[in-house]
């Protein structure tokens, strides 16, 4: 038999908002209940002094005739005992009071139904001391005092007051009269303004939290309205990196391409001129040693040869395929020493490794313009190149002892910075030329990302 299990969401999966209300909801519910019940019971105070004060002034009027004798005499005559007797059952007092007692100042009863509590004395406590000390009473009694015996056999609980009686035209407290009342009444009132006050504070409680309800509403309703915005405008933004990120890709493997087309360019145009110009000057200078008086043409024309020769053999790069990068910084300084005869001191600072062709390309021509210039205006210097791998990226230095020069006023572009700054940019790499710091002489740095490039 299968079992429908029904889950239900907990406090975590809830939003902000509703977590708000259910807690908002908890401490109204609370606090109304606290204040129902405080307002309660201020209630049923209020019921028991009003009902008493208006109940102890009808009784005084009754009583004070007949207890005006203990101002002078301890006890009671026995008319007054039986005037006493007979208030409950031939006037008023009898609906509003069931029983009552007269209290002396020193704690002795000078009244009560029960003849045998008559000139018993008891210690003031309670609401009879606060009686004795000018302040009227009231409570409800559960009858357990042992005073109360007459009326503890007739009823569980009544309405107990105590109210002082002072002499006429003094301050000095002749008596305490202490009367019964059938709680049922006032147990009727306080149950009717109870219900009312119960009503009142909980649709104040309502409205409170419907008030509440609403701002937080209000608020979260904005909140999910820039959510859902800030989510759309992420989305856009994710699809703008990635189309970004695609079209990046894109330039990169231009890139790569127009230097892998550039090179092959470059190949064939000194292929071109060593296979067509040069063949042809060639021939040239065989006819002109031929001439008589031909010396000093034939000696400018072997020397265009040599320049051609030269600038063919610069464009004709090796295949760097099967070569690694140390091996093409190796190459490339060692064709530099060939045709210029200036030393140049390598230094490789680790394996570099491999990278793709591009790159290597890249890295080439670099260092080929880096080292022709330094020649053209360095002569005689000494040359530095440093080969390195930081991480991903690739770095070449190409370092002169010429006097160097201020990039601030010199033309860099004269000295085929341009070109191999757009070769660096192009690979996604990056390019810097300055003096040097540790002396006089320039500075060439160059830096390429591996791990960003496209292979070929």
């Amino acid at each position: 038999m299968s079992i429908l299990r029904v889950s239900h969401p907990t406090v975590a999966s809830m939003s902000l908002a509703r977590r708000y209300l259910v807690a908002s909801f908890v401490v109204v519910l609370g606090a109304g209940i606290a204040v129902a019940l405080w307002v309660g019971v201020q209630i049923e105070k209020s019921v028991l002094e009003r009902t008493a004060s208006v109940t102890a002034l009808y009784i005084d009027s009754f009583v004070e005739p007949q207890i005006a004798s203990l101002a002078s005499s301890p006890t009671l005559p026995a008319k007054s005992v039986d005037a006493l007797d007979g208030l409950l059952a031939s006037t008023e007092l009898g609906s509003k009071v069931v029983s009552f007692r007269i209290w002396r100042p020193d704690g002795s009863i000078a009244y009560s139904p029960n003849r045998a509590l008559i000139g018993q004395k008891f210690e003031p406590e309670g609401g009879l001391a606060q009686a004795l000390a000018g302040e009227v009473s009231v409570d409800i009694s559960d009858l357990s005092g042992p005073e109360n015996v007459y009326e503890r056999e007739r009823w569980s609980r009544l309405v107990e007051t105590y109210v002082p009686v002072r002499e006429r035209g003094g301050a000095k407290i002749l008596a305490v009269i202490e009367f019964y009342q059938l709680p049922n009444e006032i147990d009727a009132d306080v149950a009717s303004a109870r219900t009312t006050s119960w009503v009142v504070v909980a649709l104040a409680a309502l409205l409170s939290y419907l008030l509440l309800a609403g701002i937080v509403k209000q608020g979260s309703d904005t909140i999910d309205r820039q959510q859902s915005a800030l989510r759309e405008r992420v989305t856009e933004l994710s699809q703008m990196l990635a189309q970004n990120d695609a079209l990046h890709g894109r330039l990169r493997l231009a890139a790569d391409r127009t230097t892998a087309l550039n090179e092959a360019g470059l190949r064939r145009i000194g292929s071109d001129l060593h296979d067509g110009p040069a063949q042809t000057l060639s021939l040239a200078l065989l006819r002109i040693d031929e001439l008589e008086g031909g010396e000093v043409v034939s000696d400018a024309v072997s020397s265009a040869l040599g320049d051609l020769r030269l600038i063919a053999s610069g464009l004709r790069s090796p295949s760097f395929e099967p070569l690694t990068v140390a091996s093409v910084v190796e190459r490339g300084v060692r064709e530099h020493q060939r045709r210029t005869g200036q030393a140049v001191e390598l230094r490789l600072n680790g394996d570099p490794g491999e990278a793709p062709t591009v790159m290597k390309i890249g890295l080439y021509r670099v260092l080929q313009e880096a080292l022709s210039n330094a020649a053209r205006h360095a002569p005689g210097g000494s040359i530095e190149v440093d080969l390195s791998r930081s991480g991903d990226d690739i770095r070449l230095e190409v370092l002169d002892r010429g006097p160097g020069f201020d990039p601030n006023t010199v033309r860099t572009e004269a000295l085929g910075v341009a070109g191999m700054r757009e070769r660096a940019e192009l690979l996604g790499g990056s390019f810097e030329i300055g003096p040097r710091t540790d002396g006089p002489g320039t500075r060439v740095a160059l830096s390429l990302p591996i791990a960003t490039a496209v292979r070929p």
